[in-house]
């Protein structure tokens, strides 16, 4: 099962967002998972706004999923779009 999560920002933008290689199959996605966790336990979050603004890509907790309130959610993603 692919876990993902959907917020909606300040601005009305629904976001899907998707750990990286998540849709593999699961063996695959076992090691892939496992590559993209870097040292310090974070891993690669993909999130695609409704609307076909820019996708963002999140370096976030691996605990993200359960760990990671809606708000600090879209303000990194808000920060991660804005450039900054």
């Amino acid at each position: 099962m692919m876990k993902q999560r959907e917020i909606t920002d300040e601005s009305n933008t629904a976001w899907t967002c998707v750990q990286a290689y998540a849709g593999l199959d699961s063996k695959t996605a076992e090691q892939a998972t496992k590559l993209a966790e870097a040292q310090d336990g974070t891993v690669t979050v993909v999130c695609t706004p409704s609307g076909g603004a820019q996708t963002v890509r999140l370096e976030l907790d691996k605990d993200w999923l359960e760990e990671l309130s809606d708000e600090e959610l879209t303000t990194a993603i808000t920060s991660a779009g804005s450039g900054s």
